[in-house]
């Protein structure tokens, strides 16, 4: 092992902003893994297993003392674990699951709609080499924002429309 290290060592010097790049790509990495609900999620689950084992565990225990209490065979002196603790433990990682699983529906419901609003890329002029066939021009891109500003004013029109009628409805007729 000691020559293993030695033979090791000497590489990882030469290396050395190599070895920072990958690190940092390594960080971004784990930074961008942190933020993804499914990632989050799948290392929730070994930690909802062992919550569960343990949660499972202390309730056996727990029952086997209130027998043996219940029975006159041991008196109530003897300390066991709380049942209520591990339980909330186990609550409270069903309810980060819950939440990733929330999350990653809203993540992906929003991807839809973004590819079902705006299908194109638009080429920009920083990357005009990576112009892809399903591209749209600068000019159907405007045309495409103009005809979502002008659903946009329709819709806020509408709205402002419904709420003049209910605003009337609720105002008295006359008195009586």
């Amino acid at each position: 092992m000691a020559s293993q290290q030695q033979v090791g060592a000497p590489m990882s010097q030469p290396g050395l902003p190599q070895a920072t790049s990958i690190q940092q790509q390594q960080q971004q990495l784990s930074q961008q893994q942190d933020f993804d609900p499914v990632h989050r999620f799948k290392m929730l689950i070994p930690q909802l297993k062992e919550s569960l084992q343990n949660l499972m565990k202390i309730a056996s225990l727990n029952l086997a003392h209130n027998t043996s209490i219940d029975n006159g065979i041991k008196s109530s002196d003897a300390s066991v674990q709380r049942f209520d603790k591990s339980l909330e433990e186990f609550y409270a990682l069903c309810d980060q699951l819950e939440l990733c699983l929330r999350l990653a529906y809203e993540c992906l419901s929003q991807s839809i709609d973004s590819a079902k609003h705006s299908p194109n890329l638009v080429p920009t002029a920083t990357k005009p080499d990576t112009v892809q066939t399903e591209s749209m021009s600068y000019a159907q891109y405007l045309g495409m924002i103009k005809s979502q500003i002008s659903c946009a004013k329709d819709i806020h029109n509408a709205l402002l429309e419904c709420s003049k009628k209910i605003a009337g409805k609720g105002q008295p007729q006359g008195i009586m």
